[in-house]
């Protein structure tokens, strides 16, 4: 059993046909002033916690989540139900809104993002305590939430991802020394764990004294896993088209720890993580797709030239 802590939200997705760096004028930065003309607009499903469980789900992985929804949720929360996810751990904050995330993307792919969190604030009121779970993810999620878990999972003996994503700014160094200390998985992209390592001033083998495994993930360049004894370089997967590459870290999450919690050689997981996040990016939405193990297995042989030994 994994269980998932981190956002749940619905996604407002946009497209903007240019390059923001084309309308931003560097001498102009401390002053920015911009409006953009997207071509779509859709409303998804998604949030960190729910993007994770539903591709963990789709791997045939025991999961649940622990996080806060609003009154708007229950569509959603029947959703993830049937997708055979366990959503009783999900708070309903009737008087506050589900989280909303604005997204815009550009045609390089670079993206701005506006956060709500709505109901997420009451994140913090949940506990972990009682809680029978092989590993707990940590995913962006009310700061102080993140906090809470990381401590209760460190007290409880349980295994954890530590995602901190978007959550960086607003986590202080000290929170974020103690959260890594212990961690079994630490994961960030390329930027995010050059900012984090600036803001708990520790290096790349420092890091890797504290954590078990380190994640950076490099967008269509792939991805590396590093521990203290070896580095695995991991290439990207090939989507048959890239419609939206939002969810595609979530999805890479989820086929990594689906691999891992199998215990199956980190160059795999890796590789799974990145067939995972191919299925996200070939669709609008981040809980859009869907696929079977067997069509899972397929696209990972196409990819990587093997046989994925995998078995739920």
């Amino acid at each position: 059993m994994i269980t998932v802590t981190g956002s749940l939200a619905f996604d407002h997705i946009m497209d903007y046909p240019g390059r923001f760096s084309d309308h931003i004028m560097p001498d102009k930065i401390h002053q920015i002033n911009l409006s953009f003309l997207v071509t779509t607009l859709k409303k998804q499903k998604g949030g960190t916690a729910g993007n994770i469980a539903y591709n963990l789900a789709l791997l045939g992985c025991p999961v649940s989540i622990v996080g806060s929804a609003g009154s708007d949720f229950a569509e959603y929360s029947e959703f993830l139900e049937r997708a055979s996810i366990d959503v009783s751990k999900i708070k309903i904050v009737e008087n506050e809104p589900t989280s909303s995330a604005f997204i815009m993307t550009d045609i390089a792919d670079n993206q701005i993002t506006a956060f709500y969190p709505g109901a997420m604030n009451d994140a913090e009121t949940l506990s972990l305590n009682n809680t029978k779970t092989d590993l707990v993810v940590i995913s962006p999620n009310n700061p102080k939430a993140m906090v809470k878990f990381a401590k209760e999972c460190q007290n409880l003996g349980i295994d954890y991802m530590l995602d901190p994503g978007m959550q960086l700014p607003a986590l202080n160094p000290e929170d974020l020394k103690m959260m890594i200390a212990n961690a079994t998985i630490l994961i960030g992209n390329d930027y995010e764990i050059s900012l984090l390592k600036e803001k708990v001033s520790l290096d790349e083998q420092q890091l890797l004294t504290q954590v078990k495994i380190l994640i950076t993930t490099l967008g269509e360049k792939g991805s590396i896993v590093q521990t203290s004894q070896k580095t695995y370089s991991i290439p990207a997967a090939k989507p048959k088209t890239t419609v939206d590459p939002t969810g595609a870290g979530d999805a890479y999450r989820a086929g990594f720890l689906a691999g891992y919690l199998k215990n199956l050689d980190l160059q795999i997981c890796g590789q799974m993580g990145a067939v995972a996040a191919c299925y996200t990016v070939e669709k609008y939405g981040t809980t859009t797709h869907t696929f079977t193990l067997e069509e899972f297995k397929k696209r990972y042989q196409e990819n990587f030239g093997e046989e994925l030994k995998y078995e739920v």
